[in-house]
């Protein structure tokens, strides 16, 4: 009986939203704009930290990257002076990196690279494309595993054979559908045969700048004495180096690059020596590069940590002021509400006199504005969903619609419609049956 009395009044409220359902729909506007806001940003939220994920997972974990500061031209002139301890730093070498290895207890893994930007060429393809010597543990510090062939041994990298490692994109554009174990390829003035090609691994262009780290499909690898044998070595003062940087005095911006290696990645064991592991580094190579800081250190974990600090905060912003939304809607649905309340006063009434309880008119009331809440909360998830797709279509920002996000906004609507639906109810309860019956 009592179940019976509820669903009457739970249909006179529906009936009351369907008669008067266009006055319904602007009540529950603030509602949907509210919850299509917040579903979208936590979605966009959602988005970003997996894109950190990514990225972390791309730069490597645990990681310090050291590069050399490249002096220009005229700054070598304005230092080149008897007696400035700056010209005589050797740069950044592979000795740097072997003692960062032998001497820092919690180090896990280092890294040299050197790069060459090169052309490539093989059957009348030609295109440009880094050459980067690395070591076996290159591949372990950043995640990379090879999908066909072999990783370099012990005789190829003590004797700088030539041989490489290439990339999903230089797999495809130079060998199509042949197999490119065995296949010799062309980097520069020097053939390379192709004993392994990594697994496919999109790096974006602003991971690439801001983190240091190579675009891994477009790469060729090799051993890092390969680079230094059978292309260049930087480091070593020959006739055609000189040639070279007197060929660049003319040129002001040229840079001035007598590092041996372009780049060391040192990999600790745990996140939280990162700091203090970086400081010993830090003042380990001021020492070996003579009281000259040519160099610079970056800690990438570090700066995605920053990153994603900001684009929370600015998620929860955005966040508020979608929930603002809401709260404007149960403003809206209190005001409509009341309002309702003074029009079907001699309705309260009739129901009164007829038997209906106080009770029966807060359920009425209160099942009015909850349904029109609720309403506006699933159209408002579904125009959520819509809006975080469009928002991934067109700006190319990721989003991730998460189902913990639309519990959220459904139990928000339905909150609010009960909490700002509250006042009216027992208002129209509290009204004087025969008062009400006399209201005109």
């Amino acid at each position: 009986m009592i179940h019976r009395r509820y669903i009457h009044n739970f249909g006179i409220a529906i009936e009351a939203v369907i008669v008067n359902k266009f006055r319904s729909i602007l009540t529950a506007l603030g509602i949907i704009f509210g919850v299509a806001a917040v579903i979208s940003m936590l979605a966009i939220g959602n988005g970003a930290r997996q894109e950190i994920l990514e990225q972390m997972k791309q730069v490597g974990v645990n990681n310090i990257v050291i590069t050399p500061v490249i002096q220009k031209d005229e700054e070598f002139h304005e230092e080149a002076i008897p007696g400035l301890s700056q010209t005589h730093s050797p740069g950044l070498t592979l000795a740097d990196a072997q003692s960062i290895e032998d001497l820092i207890p919690n180090v896990q893994a280092v890294s040299p690279e050197i790069v060459f930007n090169t052309h490539l060429i093989r059957e009348g393809i030609r295109r440009r494309a880094d050459l980067v010597g690395v070591i076996p543990a290159y591949f372990d510090v950043y995640n990379l595993s090879l999908r066909e062939g072999f990783m370099f041994n012990e005789h190829q990298i003590n004797h700088g054979e030539p041989v490489c490692i290439i990339g999903q994109s230089i797999r495809t554009a130079f060998f199509g559908d042949t197999n490119p174990i065995g296949q010799y390829i062309k980097c520069g003035q020097v053939w390379l045969k192709v004993i392994g090609v990594i697994e496919d691994r999109t790096v974006s262009e602003m991971v690439s700048e801001d983190f240091h780290i190579n675009v891994f499909n477009n790469t060729v690898y090799a051993p890092v004495q390969t680079l230094l044998r059978r292309f260049r070595d930087r480091s070593l003062v020959t006739s055609a180096n000189l040639n070279r940087q007197q060929q660049g005095n003319n040129d002001e911006s040229r840079p001035r690059n007598m590092n041996q290696l372009d780049k060391i990645v040192v990999q600790v064991a745990s996140s939280e020596q990162l700091p203090e592991t970086s400081e010993i580094i830090q003042r380990m190579l001021y020492r070996r590069h003579h009281q000259t800081e040519d160099f610079h250190i970056v800690i990438p974990q570090l700066l995605l940590k920053q990153e994603q600090r900001t684009k929370d905060i600015f998620n929860i912003v955005l966040g508020a002021i979608a929930s603002i939304s809401l709260i404007v809607g149960g403003i809206g649905i209190m005001n409509i509400m009341l309002a309702s309340v003074m029009e079907r006063t001699k309705e309260i009434g009739i129901r009164l006199a007829i038997g209906a309880t106080k009770k029966d008119i807060i359920f009425q009331f209160l099942s009015e504005a909850t349904f029109i809440s609720v309403s506006g909360g699933v159209i408002g998830i579904i125009a959520g969903v819509v809006l975080s797709k469009l928002i991934t279509s067109f700006t190319g920002i990721l989003t991730i619609v998460a189902p913990i996000s639309i519990l959220i906004a459904f139990g928000v609507s339905v909150s609010i419609g009960i909490i700002f639906g509250f006042t009216p109810a027992k208002k129209a309860a509290q009204k004087d049956p025969v008062s009400s019956l006399r209201y005109e």
